[in-house]
C-alpha cells in the first residue's frame, strides 16, 4: 500500500513508495499491449484533469491512463473557466469536488499550489506539475524508463543536461534517482544553475564533454524560454554551440550514452535531431512508459485514499 493518499512530489515519497509504483506499472505495461487494452480497476472513480498551464503531453498521458483504467474523465482549463473572472484556487476545486469528484489531477503555473490545496481539500491530489517546483510522474517515468533500459539504478551515473533554474523536472529526478541510489550530476550554463544545488547532494559539471564521458545516462531538459524573465545566455545558438547533445560531440565521447528527453523537444537547440532519433535514444520509451506510470500512481493513490477513509 501508498504510504500516501496523494501525489504531492517525490520528495514525499519513500524508496519503498517508488519501487510499488514500478511494480504495479510493469503489471499494466502488461496491460497495455493487450489487444484489449483497459481495466476495471477504477470504475466509478470521477478524476477531474485540473490544468492551469498549457500541457499537450502530460494532460494526454493522465487522460489515456484514466480512461485505460475505466474512470470517469472531466477536463478543466482555466481560458474556459471562471477563473478567469476571478474565481480563487480553493473556490475553484470547491465547486468541482461538489460534484462528487474523487481524485484531482493538476498543473499549476505556482510552486507549492498541490501541497497548498491539499490542506484546503478531502479529495486525493496527484501534482502533474506546480511551477518550477515538482513533477513527480516525469520522474517517476524517467526513472522507470532508466531501469527498463540499463537495469537497477544503485550506482548508475545519470547527468541532467541544461536549464535546470527553471526546470521542475530537475528537481523531481534529483530526489528520485538518489532515493533509488543512483549518482546525480548536473550540467548546464552558470546563469541556469541554482544557487546552492550543491546542498542536495549533487555534482555540477560546466563541461559538456566531461559531464558525458563521466555518464551512463544522459537526460536532456528543454530550454524554458517562457518562464525566463531575462536573458541568460547570449542566443541560442550559442547555447547549442556549448551545451548542445549532436552525433559529433558523442562520436568524440566515445561510448554508447543513453539519451532521454521528457519534451517538448528543441530540436536542433539542446539536442539534434540525429541524437533524439538515435539508437540510444529512449525519448519514446519515456512516453510509452508515462501512461503505465500514470496508471499505477492513479490506482495506488485511490487504494491508499479507500484504505483511509476504511480506517477512519
Amino acid at each position: 500500500m501508498l504510504s500516501t493518499k496523494h501525489l504531492l512530489g517525490i520528495k514525499q515519497l519513500s524508496k519503498a513508495d517508488i519501487e510499488l509504483i514500478f511494480t504495479q506499472a510493469d503489471h499494466f505495461k502488461e496491460v497495455l499491449n493487450r489487444p484489449i487494452k483497459k481495466v476495471p480497476s477504477m470504475r466509478d472513480v470521477t478524476i477531474v484533469n485540473l490544468f492551469f498551464e498549457n500541457s499537450t503531453r502530460t494532460r494526454i498521458s493522465f487522460e489515456l491512463a484514466e480512461k485505460r483504467l475505466n474512470a470517469d474523465v472531466l477536463n478543466f482549463t482555466t481560458s474556459s473557466s471562471s477563473v478567469s473572472k476571478g474565481e480563487t484556487l480553493i473556490d475553484t476545486v470547491n465547486n468541482i469536488l461538489a460534484m462528487k469528484v474523487d481524485m484531482v489531477v493538476m498543473r499549476h503555473p505556482s510552486p507549492g499550489a498541490a501541497i497548498f490545496l491539499q490542506k484546503h481539500i478531502n479529495a486525493s491530489i496527484i501534482n502533474a506539475g506546480d511551477g518550477t517546483h515538482e513533477h513527480p510522474t516525469q520522474a517517476l517515468l524517467d526513472a522507470y524508463s532508466i531501469r527498463e533500459k540499463v537495469g537497477e539504478l544503485t550506482g548508475k551515473k545519470i547527468l541532467i543536461v541544461g536549464d535546470i533554474l527553471h526546470s521542475r523536472v530537475a528537481l523531481s529526478n534529483i530526489y528520485c534517482l538518489q532515493k533509488l541510489g543512483a549518482k546525480v550530476k548536473l550540467c548546464g550554463p552558470p546563469t541556469l544553475m541554482p544557487q546552492n544545488i550543491e546542498s542536495l547532494g549533487v555534482e555540477v559539471e560546466y563541461d559538456i564533454k566531461k559531464a558525458l564521458q563521466w555518464c551512463d545516462v544522459a537526460n536532456v531538459l528543454r530550454i524554458q524560454l517562457e518562464r525566463q524573465d531575462i536573458q541568460y545566455f547570449p542566443s541560442l545558438r550559442e547555447y547549442s554551440l556549448y551545451y548542445g547533445i549532436n552525433q559529433t560531440l558523442l562520436n568524440e565521447i566515445g561510448k554508447d550514452i543513453v539519451i532521454m528527453h521528457p519534451g517538448p523537444i528543441n530540436r536542433g537547440v539542446e539536442i539534434s535531431s540525429e541524437v533524439a532519433d538515435g539508437k540510444n535514444s529512449i525519448i519514446l520509451d519515456q512516453v510509452e512508459n508515462g501512461v503505465a506510470v500514470r496508471m499505477a500512481v492513479l490506482y495506488l493513490v485511490h487504494q491508499a485514499s479507500v484504505a483511509e477513509l476504511q480506517n477512519a
